[in-house]
């Protein structure tokens, strides 16, 4: 895994890593991106995990081939309509996420948490009627994305989701994970920024 000492982007792919017992390496790119890394990505940029020979780029295409790879993508159609659209959702909101965190921080975050309920109802209305305890009937690459963005959401805005029980008890139920609850009480977890520029 190529990829800057953040949670960022990355932390999804490291979830899934860790969460299945798959052994990895993490290539810290920040001390010569710019000079050493950045012309050798497929769109200069990363994350990218390079399995074998293949460069893997961007980060949901990665999640998806991790899932298609590791039995963790649905291969019934409607269970894997289920995890694209909960992944596009989440799209939804860590886009406007990232644009407020690196351009509009001190301006922009009331509003962003404003707009939060609306998203998380949506959600909340989806995960009570599927009744399963992850998006699918188990766990899919989708899950540790939405629980990596929903991670950073109770950071900006602690008890955000306390008001959507089905969104909330997802969230515990994946946090309490064995493998998942070492690694974040791991320092090295604990240490790392969760954006690049110091806000969260």
């Amino acid at each position: 895994l190529f990829y800057f000492p953040v949670r960022g982007r990355g932390q999804a792919i490291r979830y899934l890593f860790v969460d299945n017992g798959l052994d990895y390496e993490e290539i810290d790119v920040g001390g010569n991106w710019a000079t050493e890394y950045k012309s050798k990505m497929p769109f200069g940029q990363v994350p990218v995990v390079k399995d074998g020979d293949l460069d893997v780029a961007q980060s949901n295409a990665i999640m998806r081939y991790l899932g298609r790879k590791h039995d963790m993508y649905p291969t019934d159609p409607v269970e894997a309509l289920k995890v694209d659209m909960i992944l596009d959702h989440s799209e939804d909101i860590r886009g406007p996420y990232v644009r407020m965190i690196y351009q509009n921080y001190e301006a922009g975050k009331d509003d962003f948490i404003k707009s939060l309920p609306e998203k998380f109802q949506y959600l909340e209305n989806l995960l009570k009627n599927w009744g399963t305890d992850f998006i699918s009937s188990k766990i899919s690459f989708a899950d540790y994305s939405l629980f990596d963005l929903l991670d950073d959401l109770v950071i900006l805005a602690p008890g955000c989701i306390d008001d959507f029980p089905t969104v909330k008890a997802y969230y515990d139920r994946i946090a309490s994970r064995p493998a998942l609850q070492k690694f974040r009480e791991s320092e090295e977890f604990k240490n790392m920024p969760v954006n690049g520029n110091g806000k969260q």
